[in-house]
């Protein structure tokens, strides 16, 4: 049946651009979600390693549940429980990016508290007694090898968000996987579900190589 399937290049094309309209709400959900998270995970990661137990201890609270319930948990949490509690209710489509914003800062937050603390205490010292602050010891000295060190991790949580973009299928957002699954139904068939698949390989083969150029442009520290 598959093989008969993909004889017919017709059905085929059509199939794939019904599975296209769900790529950009994917891509949307991807970027959005690495370009907030990214950042908040820094931010995380150097309160985490706060002196203070009134800023380390909540934070590390936070980190703990991140990673400990399941993010589909989070985005149904986020979307049908707050707006209980809330005078108002999120959008489904910034519902899901808060819940994978806040999901991904807490992992991103450990990668990069593990970069920071493998660079040598030894550069810091160095760079005090050239006269940096500790902001620019931090920017200029710690910042950059840390991005070199973490980049490997960084990759496998970027590919790993690119397949967790199926996850906002549970609040009826459009993308690919929900798509997939309605073509599914219309045609008692699992061919769409094969053709989602090559849409997230060649979605995962491109974040994959972005990333080791990234990397390899890093490879100077």
């Amino acid at each position: 049946m598959v093989i008969k399937f993909f004889n017919d290049p017709e059905r085929l094309l059509k199939l794939v651009s019904v599975l296209m309209n769900g790529v950009g709400m994917t891509c949307a959900i991807f970027a959005l979600t690495l370009v907030l998270s990214v950042p908040l995970g820094m931010a995380v990661a150097l309160g985490r390693m706060s002196k203070k137990p009134v800023s380390r201890w909540p934070i590390s609270l936070y980190i703990y549940f991140m990673r400990s319930t399941p993010l589909m948990l989070q985005v149904m949490c986020i979307y049908f429980l707050l707006p209980q509690i809330l005078p108002f209710r999120l959008d489904r489509f910034w519902a899901v990016i808060f819940a994978f914003v806040i999901n991904y800062a807490a992992y991103f937050a450990e990668i990069f508290r593990g970069g920071i603390q493998a660079v040598p205490a030894g550069q810091r010292e160095a760079g005090h007694v050239l006269g940096y602050t500790r902001a620019q010891v931090f920017v200029r000295i710690v910042l950059p090898q840390v991005t070199k060190n973490v980049m490997p991790s960084v990759t496998n949580e970027v590919i790993t968000l690119v397949k967790d973009t199926a996850l906002a299928s549970t609040v009826s957002i459009t993308e690919i996987m929900i798509i997939a699954r309605q073509q599914v139904n219309a045609s008692s068939s699992v061919e769409p579900f094969l053709v989602a698949m090559v849409f997230y390989l060649i979605l995962n083969g491109i974040a994959s190589q972005l990333c080791k150029r990234v990397e390899k442009k890093l490879n100077y520290y």
